[in-house]
């Protein structure tokens, strides 16, 4: 058809599919007002060090994980877009915490879920995503999750969420009961309200980029800390200032990743530490001595930052507040982080470690091995 001939008018009108949209958002909009919101921790420090470290527990969503949250905007997100249509496949590259949270949300509208993990995500998590009615496709190059994710996607005529690109921008970070407006809400009556710290991971860089401008957006003084495991590639990009550094897949499940994700906005971050996995799995087996609360990886490597940033607040006469995330609970790690034989098998030395956060519980002196 010539141009003059193509019709001036075009009417794609779906009603249908219209109102199965507004059904779905519905559904999720009602978890969301079921769920309560999650509690914030004291961390137990002496009293007399004037600083209080508080722990924000999101291993208490309906699926267990910090990621509960992203998993409700990412398909709030695509379904505000019109990408998910009903009876469509959604499909999603992950390292398993984010695929637990999706499949239960793709079980709540009625649609097939296919995660894309690599095959060394924990069997415990595996079992999670089948448990919620999701399909697992396991890789053994984690690199390439990205491109089977979206091949997977093309094939069925699904929809790649693709958490990674779209974490950002799928959470609104100017309130509407995100992470950062809850911590906040819950510290207003504490002894130090406004933390001088907060502390995360990154893994999307959703949760940093939401607190980020957050902090930026209420005029807060308060910094954000992001810690990142070994070998990946979020630290020395952001050192560097280059978006393209790569790294290594990591093994603390959920943070680090070998390339710098599109999600993760280096110009919010004020400070950056690079944990040692040792450290930090030596840090959630101390939280879980101090606590009695097992915790995954993640939250480890949250707790050795955060515990840096008290020990120069202790060593610099300081008094106020440090802010961190328990990101899930210890049981999906069960055969992993608290397997000593495991830990043996990666040629992980937690002693040192060990004896550096034993060292500060005492006396708030941080003098710990070389970093990574």
């Amino acid at each position: 058809m010539s141009a003059p001939d193509r019709p001036a008018h075009l009417d794609r009108c779906d009603d249908a599919g219209r109102a199965w949209v507004e059904r779905s958002i519905a559904l999720v909009e009602a978890d969301a007002r079921r769920s309560a919101d999650t509690h914030l921790l004291v961390y137990p420090l002496p009293p007399e060090w004037g600083v209080q470290l508080y722990l924000k527990d999101e291993s208490t969503h309906p699926t267990g994980s910090l990621k509960h949250r992203l998993a409700r905007s990412l398909f709030l997100h695509a379904l505000c877009s019109g990408w998910i249509r009903e009876g469509g496949t959604v499909v999603e590259a992950s390292s398993g915490s984010t695929a637990v949270s999706e499949a239960y949300f793709a079980r709540m509208l009625g649609l097939p879920f296919v995660a894309v993990m690599p095959s060394s995500t924990s069997r415990e998590k595996i079992a999670l995503i089948e448990f919620h009615g999701g399909r697992c496709h396991l890789v053994t190059d984690p690199g390439t999750v990205y491109d089977e994710a979206r091949r997977i996607a093309a094939e069925t005529g699904g929809h790649y969420l693709d958490q990674f690109t779209h974490a950002e921008r799928a959470t609104d970070w100017r309130g509407n009961n995100n992470i950062a407006e809850s911590v906040f809400e819950q510290l207003a009556a504490e002894q130090n309200p406004v933390p001088e710290w907060v502390v995360v991971g990154a893994g999307t860089g959703g949760t940093s980029a939401t607190i980020g401008r957050y902090l930026r957006y209420r005029r807060l003084p308060t910094r954000l800390a992001v810690v990142d495991p070994e070998g990946s590639a979020f630290f020395p990009g952001w050192r560097d200032g280059d978006p393209t550094a790569t790294g290594r897949p990591s093994r603390i499940e959920g943070i680090g990743r070998p390339r710098v994700e599109p999600s993760f906005v280096p110009t919010i971050v004020d400070r950056m530490f690079c944990v040692p996995d040792a450290a930090s799995l030596a840090a959630v087996r101390h939280l879980e001595q101090v606590m009695g609360r097992r915790a995954g990886g993640s939250t480890g490597t949250n707790l050795w930052g955060a515990f840096q940033l008290v020990a120069e607040m202790v060593a610099a006469g300081r008094t106020g507040s440090v802010v961190t995330l328990l990101c899930d609970g210890g049981e999906r790690y069960a055969h992993t982080y608290y397997s000593d034989d495991w830990i043996a098998a990666q040629g992980m030395d937690l002693a040192p470690h060990t004896a550096t956060l034993r060292r500060f519980a005492v006396s708030g002196d941080w003098s710990h091995p070389r970093a990574v």
